[in-house]
C-alpha cells in the first residue's frame, strides 16, 4: 500500500504540473469538455468556465486529465470461486435449440455472486467472461471501505414458495457495514429479453457524509489484460482493442456526480479513493484513439453524498449492465433494460402471462415435488439444484452442460490469458447432469444434451487427429473447441450408458436410438473393445482397454475400478442396443464385458498391502500395470510424490455397485468400504471425515483418495498451486461422495432385505441431510469442503464450509438430485438392470 500511495502522490504532482503549464484555456474548449464529459466537470463549474475567458485550473478535480496513466495496471486475476449464487434467464427450446426471435428473444448473459458482490459475468457463450467484479467503495468520516472486505453479507432468494423453496435465480444480497455506518441491499437478475442484467440498489447511510462509489473491474472476452475503459453519456463502457471485441456498458437511472477510469493498482478509482477519501483524479478514458494503452482497467462512478441529518440518507437506483457485439448494441441493451424497469424485468425473469420463466421450468418437472418429501429441508436444496443445473447450459450450443460457472481458486489465478476454468464440457460431469435432469422428469434437456455429445466425439474429421476414432474428448469449450486431449475410457462409456437410459425412459424412440447407435455409440463401443493409436496435440499413445490413460480424476494411468465399472456398463448397454440395431457385434461387446468383470480381482484388488486387515482383499485406487499385489508406485501429482499403489484408497469401486457390476454385499466391496471408513489413518491417507448436520447429528464426508494434493497448502494456507505445486497441498472432502456412499448404502439395504421404513429414514437423515449440510447460504453445493486439517487459509474456513475450489459444482448438485430420486424410488437411479442380468 505504501508503494501505491507514493505512486498516487507522484500522479497528483504530474497533474498539477500539467495544470500550471496550461493556465489559460478558451471558454469554448472548456464548454465542449463539459458537454462531452459531464461526469468529470460539474454543471456549476462548467458555467463558471463559460463566464470567464481565462480560468485557472484548480483544484485538480475540476479539470481532469483525459487519458489515465499507469498502464497496464497490476496483473489481473479472477474472482473468488466460492459462489453463493449464479443466475441467467430461463429460455425454452425451439425444436431442440435456442432460437432467438422477436416473440422470444434469447438472453445470453450469466452472472455469479461471491463475498457479497457481483463476480464473473458472462455474455455470448457461457465461458466468455466480461466482468470480474463489481462492488461499491464507500467513503465517510475517517474510512474508505470496500463492500467485499468491510461488510457482513447475507443472501436470500427473491422468489420463494411457502416451503422456502426458490422459484428463480433472482437474489437479494444485504451487506451491513462492519463499522455500522451504512447498509447496501442489492437485487440481481438478468433481463430475459436482452443481453443485459439488472442490479437494484437500496443504499442506506446511518451517519452523515457517506458517499457510495460504484466500482467495476472488466475482463472483456475472458481476459483482464487487454481492456479499454471510458466514460460516455453517464455510462461506464469497456471493450478491448480488437475489432471484434464484445462491449460492456454500465448505467444507472440515477446520475452519478462524477466518474473516472484508470488502471487497477495504479490510477484506478480504488487507489484514488484510498489516498484521501476523494475521487479527485478524474480520467475519461484509459486509451488514446490508437487503442494501444490497454490493460487491467477499472471504472468508478461516484453518487451523491448521503446525510442522515438532512433526511437524505437513502439512495435507490437501478443499475443495468448491457452487452453487445458493438458499442451501439451494448448501449441499446442497457438503456432498454433501464426503460423497462425493475418490476417488468423481474416479472419476466420469474415468468408471467407474457414470458416463460423459471417458475414455469420448475412447474414442468413432474417428479420434483414428490421428491421433496425425501429431503430434510422441505426440498429447498432440491429446487435450487434444478435451477442451478439448468443455468449451467450454454445457449448458443444447446445441450452443452458445463462443470461449474467458476474458475477454481480464481482470486489467485492469472487472468492475463483467457481460461475457461470449469466453464467447459467434460462428458463425465455431463453424464451426471443429464441423469439428474432425467431424475427430475425433464426429458427435453437430457435428450438435447445427448445429441450435443456428437460434437465432442473424436472422428476422422477432428482437426489434426490421427488414430482410432470413437472416443470422447477430455475437455472442450461448449462450441467443441478442443482444450484437453487425454483419453479417459469412462468418458467414452458414459454416452453409451446415457443413450441406453434415454431409450429405456422412452425419451428416444427405437428408430432414434438405432440411428444414434450407428452414428455415435457403436464407434464408442468399438473403441472400448479395441482401443488403438491416438495422436492429437501432445498426446501420442496407444490405448489398450481397460487400461485407461486417465481415470476419473484425470491424473493416473492404469486399471481403475471406477473407470472399468463404466466400461463394463457401457459395453453391456451397447450389446443391448446392438440387438435392437441387428448388429451382430453386440455379442462381442457382452463377451468383453464379462471378461472384464471376471478380471477385476486380479487387476485391481490386493490382499497384501499394509492396509490389508487379516489379508482381506480390497480395491486399490488404480493399479498402474494391473498387478495390484506389487509395490508399483503411482505417478507424482499435484505436488505429491507417488506412493505404493496399495496404500491409496479411493471410493471409486462403489461405482461397480451403482451400475450393477457387483452386488453391494460382495465381500471385497465390503472390505474396501471398511478401509475407507478407517478414521485412524494418518491425515494424508485418510479418506473419511465427519461433520455436524443441522439436526446435530454426525454426517460423513469423503476425500477423493489418500495422498490427494488438489487443494490448499496445509502449512502456508495458500491456494492450490498459488506459488507452484507443493508437497503440503491437500485435497479436501468432496460432498458428492456423501451421495455416492448413500447410493451404496441404499443398494446394500436392498440386497440384504433390510430396507425397513426406519432404515430408509435413517439413510435420508444421514446422506441426504449430509449433502444438504455442505450447501452454503445461497444453497450452492461446492466441489470441496474444508476438513479441518492444517492452515484454515486467509478465509479462516470452518469445518464443512465450501472452499475456493469451485462452487457450485454441477456434479455435486446432480448427485444430490439423483440421491433424492433414489431415496424416493427406494432404488438406485443410476442402476443398470441389464448389466446385473447379463453378468450373472
Amino acid at each position: 500500500m505504501k508503494t501505491l500511495l507514493n505512486n498516487k502522490t507522484n500522479l497528483k504532482k504530474s497533474v498539477i504540473a500539467q495544470a500550471v503549464n496550461t493556465i489559460i484555456i478558451s471558454a469554448s474548449i472548456l464548454t465542449l469538455t463539459a458537454c462531452s464529459d459531464t461526469n468529470s466537470i460539474t454543471e456549476e463549474s462548467a458555467q463558471n468556465q463559460t463566464d470567464s475567458a481565462t480560468v485557472a485550473i484548480a483544484p485538480v478535480n475540476v479539470a481532469p486529465v483525459n487519458v489515465a496513466p499507469g498502464a497496464p495496471g497490476i496483473e489481473p486475476t479472477w474472482a473468488f470461486s466460492g459462489k453463493t449464487g449464479i443466475g441467467t434467464s430461463y429460455e425454452p427450446y425451439v425444436d431442440g435449440q435456442y432460437q432467438s426471435s422477436a416473440e422470444n428473444p434469447v438472453s445470453k448473459v450469466w452472472f455469479s455472486l461471491a463475498q457479497g458482490v457481483l463476480t464473473e459475468t458472462m455474455y455470448g457463450m457461457i465461458h466468455n467472461a466480461q466482468l470480474k467484479e463489481m462492488q461499491f467503495i464507500i467513503t465517510g468520516e475517517g474510512f474508505v471501505d470496500t463492500e467485499k472486505e468491510d461488510t457482513i453479507s447475507t443472501i436470500e432468494y427473491l422468489h420463494q414458495d411457502e416451503q422456502g423453496r426458490p422459484l428463480s435465480l433472482a437474489y437479494k444480497v444485504t451487506n451491513k457495514a462492519k463499522n455500522g455506518q451504512y447498509q447496501i441491499e442489492k437485487h440481481f437478475f438478468t433481463d430475459p429479453n436482452r443481453d443485459s442484467m439488472m442490479m437494484k440498489v437500496i443504499f442506506t447511510a446511518f451517519a452523515d457524509g457517506v458517499t457510495p462509489h460504484l466500482y467495476a473491474n472488466p475482463h472483456i472476452d475472458n481476459s483482464g489484460a487487454n481492456d479499454i475503459a471510458s466514460i460516455e453519456d453517464q455510462a461506464l463502457v469497456a471493450h478491448t482493442s480488437s475489432a471484434d471485441s464484445s462491449v460492456m456498458t454500465i448505467k444507472s437511472d440515477v446520475a452519478f456526480t462524477q466518474a473516472s477510469v484508470g488502471f487497477v493498482g495504479t490510477s484506478g478509482g480504488l487507489v484514488d479513493l484510498k489516498d484521501n477519501g476523494k475521487l479527485d483524479n478524474l480520467y475519461q478514458t484509459t486509451s488514446n484513439t490508437d487503442n494501444k494503452s490497454a490493460g487491467n482497467v477499472a471504472l468508478t462512478a461516484q453518487y451523491p453524498t448521503l446525510n442522515k441529518a438532512q433526511g437524505s440518507n437513502t439512495l435507490e437506483m437501478n443499475v443495468a449492465i448491457g452487452f453487445g457485439a458493438d458499442k451501439q448494441s451494448s448501449m441499446a441493451n442497457t438503456e432498454a433494460t433501464l426503460t423497462a424497469g425493475y418490476d417488468k424485468v423481474l416479472s419476466a425473469y420469474l415468468g408471467d402471462d407474457k414470458h416463460i420463466g423459471w417458475k414455469d421450468y420448475l412447474a414442468s418437472l413432474p417428479a420434483i415435488n414428490g421428491m421433496s418429501a425425501n429431503t430434510t429441508d422441505d426440498g429447498q436444496l432440491l429446487y435450487t439444484s434444478a435451477l442451478v443445473l439448468k443455468a449451467q447450459e450454454d445457449k448458443t450450443h444447446a445441450g452443452a452442460l458445463i462443470a461449474s460457472l467458476s474458475n477454481p481458486w480464481g482470486d489467485s489465478v492469472s487472468a492475463k490469458v483467457g481460461s475457461t476454468g470449469y466453464k467447459a464440457v467434460w462428458p463425465r460431469d455431463f453424464y451426471q447432469c443429464a441423469m439428474a435432469f432425467l431424475a427430475m422428469g425433464d426429458t427435453e434437456t437430457p435428450k438435447v444434451a445427448f445429441e450435443y455429445l456428437k460434437k465432442v466425439q473424436v472422428s476422422q474429421q477432428t482437426p489434426e487427429y490421427v488414430g482410432t476414432p470413437g472416443w470422447f474428448l477430455q475437455k472442450t469449450h461448449v462450441d467443441g473447441e478442443i482444450e484437453w486431449v487425454g483419453v479417459q475410457l469412462d468418458q467414452t462409456a458414459m454416452p453409451i450408458m446415457l443413450g441406453w437410459k434415454l431409450w429405456q425412459a422412452n425419451v428416444l424412440t427405437d428408430a432414434e436410438i438405432t440411428q444414434w447407435y450407428q452414428e455415435m455409440l457403436k464407434p464408442a463401443a468399438d473403441f472400448l473393445v479395441t482401443g488403438g493409436k491416438v495422436k492429437l496435440d501432445w498426446n501420442e499413445t496407444e490405448i489398450t482397454p481397460p487400461n485407461t490413460q486417465q481415470e476419473r480424476w484425470e491424473e493416473q494411468a492404469g486399471f481403475s475400478p471406477s473407470t472399468t465399472a463404466a466400461v463394463i456398463a457401457g459395453l453391456v448397454a451397447a450389446s443391448d442396443l446392438a440387438k435392437l440395431a441387428k448388429d451382430e457385434q453386440g455379442v462381442e461387446y457382452l463377451a468383453i464385458a464379462k471378461q472384464l468383470e471376471a478380471s477385476l480381482e486380479t487387476t485391481m484388488v490386493t490382499n497384501n498391502g499394509e492396509l490389508a486387515k487379516d489379508n482381506k482383499p480390497y480395491y486399490v485406487r488404480i493399479s498402474p500395470n494391473g498387478n495390484p499385489n506389487n509395490n508399483d508406485k503411482l505417478l507424482d501429482n499435484n505436488g505429491k510424490p507417488g506412493l505404493d499403489q496399495r496404500t491409496i484408497l479411493d471410493g471409486g469401486f462403489l461405482e461397480l455397485v451403482r451400475y450393477g457390476v457387483k452386488d453391494a454385499s460382495d465381500s471385497v466391496i465390503q472390505n474396501s468400504v471398511m478401509l475407507i471408513d478407517d478414521t485412524k489413518l494418518e491425515h494424508n491417507l485418510r479418506v473419511k471425515y465427519e461433520f455436524t448436520a443441522k439436526d446435530g447429528s454426525k454426517v460423513p464426508g469423503y476425500r477423493r483418495y489418500g495422498n490427494d494434493g488438489y487443494g490448499e497448502d496445509i502449512t502456508t494456507g495458500l491456494s492450490y498451486a498459488e506459488q507452484g505445486n507443493t508437497a503440503d497441498q491437500r485435497g479436501r472432502v468432496w460432498p458428492f461422495f456423501t451421495g455416492e456412499r448413500g447410493h451404496y448404502e441404499l443398494a446394500l439395504a436392498k440386497s440384504t432385505d433390510t430396507l425397513t421404513p426406519e432404515v430408509h429414514q435413517q439413510l435420508i437423515n444421514t446422506y441426504v441431510q449430509g449433502m444438504e449440510t455442505f450447501a452454503n447460504e445461497g444453497m450452492m453445493l461446492p466441489e470441496q469442503a474444508w476438513d479441518g486439517v492444517g492452515n484454515p487459509t486467509r478465509y479462516n474456513y470452518e469445518m464443512g464450509q465450501g472452499t475456493n475450489s469451485a462452487t457450485p459444482l454441477a456434479w455435486t448438485h446432480a448427485e444430490y438430485v439423483k440421491l433424492v430420486r433414489s431415496m424416493t424410488d427406494k432404488a438406485v437411479w443410476d442402476f443398470y438392470p441389464v448389466v446385473a442380468d447379463k453378468l450373472k
